[in-house]
């Protein structure tokens, strides 16, 4: 085999030695912050109800599991370009599947982060005007404009996020990662802070307390809880993760690019996230127990509606939430490019009209769409699973050369495994949901 062995070698050191067509200018902390970011969605918010509806115990099993699976499969993404020299996840299926394969990644990644824009605007939508009334100390909300959510998230959308998302590389955006996970530390801080302040047992608005003290006692014994939410948890878990499609456009901007490098940027994110994730679930449901609502923030506005630090930490997590907006929304520019103008070189038309016609789809299904756990369910189940675990592994299958790693290798029938476990967990999802929603169930813990 020295003879072919040294052609391929030959092929490898051409392949390496083509000038890259774009020189990344990103930094590894940088990369680490948009990463991160990137990861770090309005999850956060929905895992300390999460927690309430698994137990402590459950919860960290899954978080666990859901981030070592995470790190694995951005292993496969990573290691697939790597062989192909592609660094788009969409290309990554053209290489594997031709069209079809375009598409399927294009499609699922465009479902996945307008779900992930749709419920940050969500929550623009549901928290500026109740920080708006605060800061006006206003006791009842008013009919006035600026109380109402409508106008105010179409606001955010056209002076915050547009302007941002108009950018031509990701790159720059690093600044306002970085500045949007500090105020998501400071979220963290905050509830673990209030953890200590709030009493445990919530003093009823009406009636007696009595009956406070009884539930929160019957939840509080459970590190292990199984019961119809738990259906909605799994999928909030993994959409928790999910930032496969911003790792490739992360990787094409890192400077002196490497499959390593890049991998231990995935980790350090991974890791970090992961710790904040478990610390703000974990403090977020000692606080409350089970009467945590699937919005943390609306939890804590019920014990006092005027808490200053309260304040504080809605204008973060916001300002947090708007920040990561425009970082989401260029995996779902580059697909819609890759499917509808593939080949076509850039225009700033074009790069501005995808933009703004997205925010507006977006805004119109913030506004007329109700419930956010909803949103989440329906799309974690669906286009989460393909992105982490299905798609990652059957490009990596079908990409590695036969030569290198034969079907019946170690790593390609983890990867088949790993896929299989997707296919479950979307059934799985799924099918909870679904019953959920005929039973009925579905709409008590999502409608505020």
């Amino acid at each position: 085999d020295g003879g072919a062995g040294a052609q391929r070698e030959a092929r490898g050191r051409a392949r390496h030695h083509r000038p890259p067509l774009f020189e990344g200018k990103t930094s590894f902390g940088m990369s680490v912050f948009n990463l991160s970011n990137a990861i770090m969605g309005s999850g956060i918010l929905g895992l300390a109800y999460a927690m309430a509806n698994t137990g402590i115990v459950l919860f960290l099993f899954l978080l666990t599991a859901v981030a070592l699976l995470s790190s694995y499969s951005i292993h496969l993404l990573l290691k697939s370009s790597g062989i192909v020299g592609i660094r788009a996840y969409e290309q990554l299926g053209y290489r594997a599947f031709g069209t079809p394969g375009k598409l399927a990644a294009a499609i699922a990644i465009t479902l996945q982060n307008i779900g992930a824009m749709s419920s940050y605007l969500y929550i623009v939508k549901s928290e500026v005007p109740l920080v708006i009334q605060t800061f006006l100390n206003l006791e009842e909300k008013t009919a006035d404009w600026y109380l109402n959510g409508n106008y105010l998230v179409i606001l955010v959308s056209v002076t915050v996020i547009l302007p941002l998302a108009l950018m031509k590389q990701l790159g720059y955006l690093g600044y306002a990662s970085g500045f949007s996970l500090s105020c998501m530390v400071f979220f963290l801080i905050s509830v673990i802070y209030k953890k200590f302040q709030i009493p445990c047992p919530l003093p009823d608005q009406g009636g007696n307390g009595t009956a406070g003290l009884n539930y929160t006692a019957a939840s509080s014994g459970g590190f292990f809880t199984l019961n119809s939410q738990t259906a909605y948890t799994i999928p909030i878990m993994a959409f928790a993760f999910v930032c496969h499609p911003e790792v490739l456009p992360i990787y094409t901007e890192l400077k002196d690019p490497s499959k390593k490098k890049m991998q231990c940027i995935s980790n350090i994110s991974i890791a970090v996230m992961y710790l904040m994730y478990f610390l703000a679930a974990l403090f977020g449901y000692l606080t409350f127990y089970g009467r945590v609502e699937s919005e943390l923030l609306h939890t804590y506005s019920r014990v006092d509606p005027f808490d200053v630090l309260i304040l504080c930490v809605r204008v973060a997590v916001l300002t947090a939430v708007t920040l990561t907006v425009p970082i989401v929304l260029f995996p779902v520019r580059r697909a819609i490019q890759q499917m509808l103008f593939h080949g076509k070189n850039f225009s700033w038309i074009r790069h501005v009209a995808i933009a703004v016609v997205l925010l507006t789809f977006i805004n119109l299904l913030v506004i007329f769409a109700p419930s956010i756990l909803g949103i989440f369910g329906m799309i974690g189940a669906t286009s989460a699973p393909c992105l982490i675990f299905i798609f990652p592994a059957i490009f990596y299958i079908r990409i590695m050369p036969k030569d290198k790693e034969p079907l019946r290798s170690t790593p390609k029938i983890l990867a088949a495994c790993f896929a299989l476990l997707g296919v479950l967990f979307m059934i799985m999802s799924l099918s909870f949901i679904i019953i959920d929603w005929a039973t009925g169930g579905g709409r008590s813990g999502g409608s505020h």
